[in-house]
């Protein structure tokens, strides 16, 4: 049967699992049955991706990462080179934790860097970027610029990923690529005043 989807000769899809329209497996990866993934994704050369993973659409998955069994990846997530999601907070080779497997969910157009390490059981939020080689060690608000080890807050990125300046005497944030404004309605949170955040961004301007 002809599938909507490719997968490269070197790479293993293990049956039953569902693969949307458009997703493109590449070299090596392996998929393992129980896998959900979404429309026009791409997984980039060895990667796997555990049963009952479930990936949303237009998620960009780059070399070399693990997505194990309690990973949820929404739409339009980027996954960085060799970034790590783990599912077990204290492993021990002789003592089985399979039932002790915790959830890990990546929101809406969040952004992982290379080589950052996400510690299970965590919330990444919608558009939050994550700096290569960042460790994740608590949840992470919506539009968060993480640095560090373990990551803390550093500013804020837009939609687009650009770093927020400071506010202006309305306490508005401009993204300097797309005009989106921002504003810092709690101490920890930030809003999209030009874009809900559950809209996608083609067609869209920013208010005159």
């Amino acid at each position: 049967m002809e599938t909507t989807y490719y997968v490269h000769p070197s790479a293993y899809v293990d049956q039953p699992c569902e693969i949307g329209a458009g997703t493109k497996i590449w070299h090596f990866s392996h998929v393992m049955a129980g896998a959900r993934i979404g429309k026009k994704c791409i997984l980039g050369q060895n990667v796997h991706v555990a049963s009952d993973v479930v990936i949303g659409n237009n998620v960009k998955i780059q070399n070399n990462v693990s997505l194990y069994t309690g990973c949820i990846i929404e739409d339009d997530v980027f996954l960085g080179p060799s970034c790590v999601l783990t599912n077990v907070v204290n492993p021990r080779s002789e003592i089985s934790r399979r039932h002790e497997y915790q959830r890990t969910l990546i929101r809406r157009g969040a952004t992982i860097g290379a080589n950052a390490t996400i510690v299970c059981g965590k919330t990444i939020g919608r558009f939050a970027f994550i700096a290569a080689g960042s460790v994740v060690t608590r949840d992470v608000p919506d539009y968060a610029l993480m640095m560090g080890v373990p990551a803390r807050r550093v500013g804020w990125m837009s939609r687009h990923g650009y770093r927020l300046g400071p506010a202006d005497a309305d306490g508005i944030m401009i993204c300097p690529q797309s005009g989106f404004r921002y504003v810092q309605t709690q101490p920890d949170q930030v809003r999209c005043l030009d874009c809900d955040e559950d809209q996608p961004l083609e067609g869209m301007s920013p208010a005159a």
